[in-house]
């Protein structure tokens, strides 16, 4: 499977753009265990015009995760193609477009999913990204704004005209936010459309190896994104990846190995965000960090705590925990004899 002129494998899967999540250590670690292209967390088009540090703390790019795109939002053509001229100079391998984000704060502002409900001033921000850049461009989506409005068949057709290289979707409508089951019938559709050229890919409640593979297979889709699930579990890019490949032989990661990759990531979190280069890990462990706030979610949206019996009050302890040493020792004290 081709995206311009990038090359991937059969199968691929990449890891879907996420506010707050898909920093760059979340992106490399997700690399790392076999996703086939990262993409940045959503960066507001105003805000990197106006330089905003937050906002350019967001686009910076390692060589190592490559290939990574970056993916801005905004509601108005001209300041999306200049936006897109600035991603363009720290030279990400993709620029992708985000109308399909639902959140009220993007949404109802005319952003993101927003755009769903005017499809000229989409397609017109789209042609200005495409003619402004160099990079590819390419969309993520979502199936329309309500039940009564499913439109991307139609639409997908529209923004392949504009020039984009690939387009995501997203198995729900905007009014859908992420409640309910992703439909992947029309997902299905517009792969199948004979008039579609370029490459589509699915998204949408992937949350295990045996149904990417499936999907893969009923729905015919060149490529698989992967969101809330990667959440607190980067490895199960390597779980879907021996699936798809059939590796019987897989063994899969002990609970250990599995605490010391999110331990692991705690720690990058902070080196990232609360410490420079020179500093010594061991001289902030007792102190308030950032970066433990910043990596909360994963520990609440992991997987490898959830058979664990009576561990609310556990869970709890770990999430309000604010330093090294106490969070530390509380995911040290979880031991696998107690999951059944």
């Amino acid at each position: 499977m081709k995206i311009s002129n990038i090359e991937f494998p059969s199968r691929p899967l990449f890891l879907a753009p996420m506010e707050d999540v898909t920093d760059a250590d979340f992106r490399l670690l997700c690399r790392h265990f076999g996703a086939d292209m990262v993409y940045s967390e959503f960066v507001s088009s105003e805000a990197l015009n106006r330089n905003i540090p937050r906002t350019l703390q967001k686009i910076n790019v390692l060589e190592e995760e490559r290939p990574v795109a970056i993916q801005i939002y905004g509601t108005d053509p001209e300041v999306m193609a200049e936006s897109a001229q600035k991603v363009e100079m720290i030279h990400p391998d993709i620029i992708d477009i985000n109308f399909g984000c639902p959140v009220k704060k993007v949404a109802g502002k005319g952003a993101g999913a927003g755009l769903l409900k005017d499809i000229p001033r989409m397609l017109k921000i789209t042609q200005f990204v495409v003619k402004a850049v160099n990079v590819p461009v390419t969309v993520k989506t979502r199936l329309g704004w309500d039940d009564s409005s499913k439109i991307i068949v139609e639409l997908a057709e529209m923004l392949q005209d504009c020039g984009i290289q690939a387009l995501t979707i997203h198995g729900r409508t905007r009014q859908q936010m992420y409640k309910g089951e992703a439909d992947w019938t029309l997902i299905g559709e517009v792969k199948n459309n004979s008039r579609i050229k370029i490459p589509i890919i699915g998204n949408g409640d992937i949350t295990r190896p045996e149904q990417a593979k499936d999907f893969f297979n009923r729905y015919g889709v060149d490529a698989i994104m992967i969101g809330r699930a990667a959440i607190g579990q980067p490895w199960i890019f390597s779980e879907m990846k021996h699936v798809l490949d059939d590796d019987f032989e897989y063994s899969p990661l002990s609970f250990e190995d599995k605490k010391a990759i999110l331990k692991n990531y705690i720690l990058s979190a902070v080196r990232r965000l609360d410490i420079d280069e020179q500093t010594p890990i061991e001289n902030v462990y007792d102190i308030h960090l950032k970066g433990i706030v910043h990596s909360r979610r994963h520990l609440a949206a992991t997987s490898i705590f959830k058979n664990i019996p009576n561990f609310k009050s556990t869970r709890i302890a770990m999430l309000r925990a604010d330093t090294l040493r106490e969070l530390f020792d509380i995911i040290d004290s979880v031991h696998e004899t107690f999951c059944n």
